[in-house]
Formats: C-alpha cells, sequence, structure tokens
C-alpha cells in the first residue's frame, strides 16, 4: 500500500541519485531495489490470493467490476507478458499483483515474470537516478564555476576603478599646472565695505 503514496520510481530514483553522490553503492542500492520491487509485488500476490475475492466486492471495486474482469482476463490469457509490462506503471503495478493472486495464475509463473520485471525496473530506474545525479552535479559544478568566475570578474574591476580614481585624484592634486601648489590659497573676504 505505500507504493499508492509514494511511487517506487521515487525511491529507486533518489537511490540512484544518492548512489551518484557517493552517500550509497549503486550495487547495493540496484540489489534492494529490485529485492524490494519483488517481494512486494509477492506479498500482492498472496494478498490477492488469500483474500482478493473479498476485497473485489468492497464499495470502490466493486464499481470497477468492468474494468477488474476485463484485467482478469488479460492475467489469464497473457499471463507473465501482462505481469512483466503491468511493473512499468504506476497503478498497474500496484493493482496486477493482486489481481494476479485472483486469477487462477500459478504463483511460480507470477514469480518468474515478476523477477524480470522488478530487475529490468529497478535496474532502469536506479541507473537513470545516478546518471541524473552525475548530470545534476557536473552542471552545479559548472554553474558554480561561472558564479565565481563573474564574483571575479566584478571584484577585479571594482579594484582597478577605484585604483584609477586614486590615481587621478593623486595626479590631479600634484599636477604643476593645477595651479594648486605655486599659489597658496589665499581666502576671501566676501564683504565690502
Amino acid at each position: 500500500m505505500l507504493g499508492f503514496v509514494f511511487p517506487g520510481e521515487t525511491a529507486a530514483i533518489l537511490g540512484g541519485v544518492l548512489a551518484s553522490k557517493g552517500g550509497v553503492n549503486l550495487t547495493a542500492i540496484v540489489s534492494v531495489v529490485v529485492v524490494c520491487a519483488i517481494v512486494g509485488d509477492s506479498v500482492g500476490y498472496a494478498v490477492g490470493e488469500n483474500w482478493g475475492p473479498q476485497l473485489l466486492r468492497l464499495g470502490p471495486l466493486r464499481k470497477r467490476q468492468k474494468g477488474i474482469n476485463t484485467a482478469l482476463d488479460q492475467l489469464n490469457r497473457r499471463g507473465p507478458v501482462a505481469v512483466f509490462i503491468a511493473r512499468f506503471s504506476a497503478f498497474l503495478r500496484a493493482v496486477v499483483p493482486g489481481l494476479a493472486g485472483v486469477s487462477s495464475m500459478r504463483y511460480r509463473t507470477f514469480l518468474g515474470a515478476n523477477a524480470a520485471g522488478g530487475l529490468c525496473w529497478g535496474v532502469l530506474y536506479t541507473l537513470l537516478g545516478y546518471f541524473v545525479g552525475q548530470r545534476v552535479e557536473k552542471a552545479t559544478g559548472i554553474a558554480s564555476d561561472v558564479v565565481l568566475g563573474l564574483i571575479v570578474v566584478v571584484i577585479v574591476v571594482l579594484i582597478v576603478r577605484h585604483h584609477r580614481r586614486d590615481k587621478e585624484e593623486f595626479q590631479g592634486s600634484s599636477d604643476p599646472d593645477s595651479g594648486s601648489e605655486s599659489e597658496p590659497a589665499v581666502p576671501r573676504n566676501d564683504r565690502s565695505g
């Protein structure tokens, strides 16, 4: 039921991102994701096998009886292929294992398709997170380098401006043509009298 609230793709991708940052071993996170995917759907099969008919009579599911019958028909006709393909849809991944338990599909058949789907799905989404994490880190590294470069350029420009201003003020005060050193400043007396 956790899959309805917290999608498995999100957990697998986040695990891959953590592995790309060096916080988790990539092989370990792929193994955990694959095992959890297989075990989780096996639990769904067991729930469907033991309590499926009672659950299907509940109000919300009773209203969807036609769709449930279609899904059961697909599971009975296509069996393992339907289980494998359902792995890649969040809604079907949550529903199909229970329906497989309700259907006439044997657990051994379900387990083979479930394991193949869990392996492909787990490796795919974890590696997707791993490569996204590496790209984000590279992009972040490039962005921080650009920002740092801009800060350095601004600081250099400000220092050069300040240096030029100081130089101009110094040259202006010591220039012999300005008359400031040759003639002493005489205070004016504005009173006329």
